[in-house]
C-alpha cells in the first residue's frame, strides 16, 4: 500500500509483439512488477501508435500490423521503491522505453473486505 508523500509515476512503452525469454515482454514485465510486490499496475493497450519509425500502428489495420500494437504498463511507487526496481526492470527491457516522473500521493485507500 502506498503511503502519502513524494513517489514516481513509471511508464512503460513496449510493442505487444516483442519477445522475451519465455513469454513476450510485456508479460514478463507485469509478472516482474506483480512478484516484487509493487502497489498495483496498469496494463494499457492503446488504439494506435507510432514510433521511431514514424509507422502508425492501429488496431485492425491490415494482416500482420495488428500484432505489433502498442501495450503501455504504468504504476505509482514509493521512491525508494522505484530506485530498487529500475536496474533489474532495465535490464529486462530489450526494446521500448521506460520514463519516471516525480508525483506526490495525496491519499492511497483499498476498501475493505475485497481481495487485492
Amino acid at each position: 500500500m502506498l503511503h502519502p508523500g513524494l513517489a514516481k509515476k513509471v511508464t512503460i512503452y513496449l510493442n505487444e509483439d516483442t519477445a522475451a525469454s519465455s513469454d513476450f515482454l510485456y508479460n514478463e514485465i507485469f509478472s516482474f512488477l506483480l512478484g516484487r510486490g509493487v502497489s498495483g499496475a496498469n496494463l494499457l493497450r492503446p488504439d494506435a501508435s507510432f514510433g521511431s519509425h514514424h509507422r502508425v500502428h492501429e488496431a485492425g489495420s491490415g494482416p500482420g500490423i495488428a500484432e505489433h500494437l502498442p501495450v503501455r504498463i504504468e504504476f505509482v511507487e514509493s521512491v525508494q521503491k522505484v530506485e530498487e526496481l529500475m536496474p533489474d526492470l532495465c535490464d529486462l527491457m530489450s526494446d521500448g522505453m521506460i520514463e519516471a516522473h516525480d508525483t506526490y500521493v495525496y491519499k492511497a485507500v483499498a476498501r475493505k473486505g475485497l481481495s487485492a
